[in-house]
């Protein structure tokens, strides 16, 4: 049943996608006074998504969602007081020192607080946290959505579900947040197409005590970049293994976005695991053949700093991302039965360090709407309107950063 306005909660929720949008979408339903039944569609088969070591700006929507519906009861990030950029020489570029402060968190870190919310997962992440009486969804793994259909009572979901075959249900409502690949964006607009944009972000993490003093003194608690002709690397302390904000545990996390032109050969090796598949987006953690990362490892020494270059030489375990484009026209459909969130809707180039801001914003404006403060009319216009504006944002930054000329050339 489409809901007539922002008070009409929905009874039932179905959420394809369980990772940061998808959860927070979940918890935004079960903080409701009068919760609906809410059950998570996760397409990765194991228990637990894995954390590949990626870094997150905790910008103002994530740190505003986890302060209004986490409640975690300890800190989600390190301080980086101010930010700067690097010549070659590794030498900070005095112009470019910028005392702003910047907090950054770790993917797994804000996973396993949101899991542990959302269905009472327990982890060294949580360890001493106090839990709330909250309702909990229910969390499957292994379902793959094969179909969704507009009924007399709802939306009709069908998947398959790893060692249960084919299943399906129906609820008032089903939200979107399966990602920048999204099947039910496919299903919904098939003419709407995720594309390469001709580079990748590299991605990595070294323990800070595994830096040298000469890296530490421009890394540690700053935001940290280096600029060149079609090059642009970047990077912050994170919180380390299991969540932990001491100094001396945590993580030290780099994205370097180098250039690859589409159907090249270096890219199809790139993007071609020791697993013998050739990976569309992600080539996951520990599936990068050797011989490509020690070409790496050596072209980095070739041009960047020497303390990205050291940075780079210690990480034990990269992986790769291929950066795209892709939004979508609307993000409700089937007359508000399904809508799209995160990166389903529009997928950001992480030069904006807003795809866990985007999660964040739209499922506080779905707060919104369902506590009554906003009209149903008004939630959409805020979705579409952050979406497009932070994507076409996105563009002109990777844009300048790859073929463009920066201003901080180093």
């Amino acid at each position: 049943m489409a809901m007539a306005s922002a008070t009409a909660v929905p009874k039932s929720v179905i959420i394809a996608g369980g990772s940061l949008a998808g959860l927070m979408h979940a918890l935004t339903f079960l903080s409701l006074p009068s919760p609906p039944n809410v059950r998570i569609l996760e397409r990765s088969p194991t228990a637990l998504l894995h954390d590949q070591g990626a870094g997150i700006v905790a910008g103002n929507e994530p740190q505003e969602f986890f302060s209004e519906y986490v409640r975690a009861g300890r800190d989600i990030a390190v301080t980086s007081p101010a930010r700067h950029y690097l010549n070659k020489k590794g030498e900070i570029m005095p112009e470019t020192v910028e005392h702003r402060a910047q907090r950054m968190t770790s993917w797994d870190l804000l996973y396993h607080l949101l899991r542990w919310r959302v269905e009472g997962l327990e982890s060294e992440y949580v360890k001493g946290l106090q839990p709330d009486d909250r309702a909990k969804a229910q969390y499957d793994n292994g379902c793959n959505v094969k179909s969704v259909q507009s009924t007399s009572n709802g939306v009709k979901v069908t998947w398959d579900q790893k060692d249960q075959g084919e299943q399906s249900a129906t609820a008032d409502l089903l939200i979107a947040a399966d990602g920048g690949s999204s099947t039910i964006r496919s299903l919904l607009e098939p003419d709407v197409k995720r594309m390469y944009v001709g580079y990748v972000a590299w991605r990595g993490t070294v323990p800070e005590t595994e830096l040298s003093e000469e890296a530490r003194k421009v890394f540690i608690e700053r935001f940290t970049f280096y600029h060149t002709t079609g090059i642009q690397i970047l990077g912050y302390v994170i919180p380390g293994r299991d969540g932990t904000l001491e100094p001396g545990r945590r993580l030290f996390n780099w994205v370097w976005y180098v250039n690859y032109p589409e159907g090249s050969s270096e890219l199809e090796d790139l993007m071609t695991g020791t697993d013998g598949k050739r990976h569309a987006i992600t080539l996951p953690v520990g599936t990068m053949k050797d011989s490509v990362w020690e070409k790496h490892k050596a072209y980095a020494a070739e041009v960047l700093p020497p303390q990205y270059a050291e940075a780079v030489r210690k990480t034990k375990q990269p992986f790769v991302q291929a950066i795209t484009d892709v939004i979508s026209h609307q993000n409700s459909f089937m007359d508000g039965k399904v809508l799209l969130v995160g990166d389903a809707l529009a997928g950001f180039r992480p030069h904006t360090a807003a795809s866990t801001g985007q999660a964040a914003h739209d499922a506080l404006v779905l707060g919104q709407w369902m506590k009554g403060e906003i009209s149903e009319k008004q939630y959409g216009e805020k979705i579409m309107e952050f979406a497009t504006r932070v994507q076409k944002h996105g563009v002109m930054l990777g844009q300048r950063s790859q073929f463009g000329e920066h201003p901080y050339n180093g």
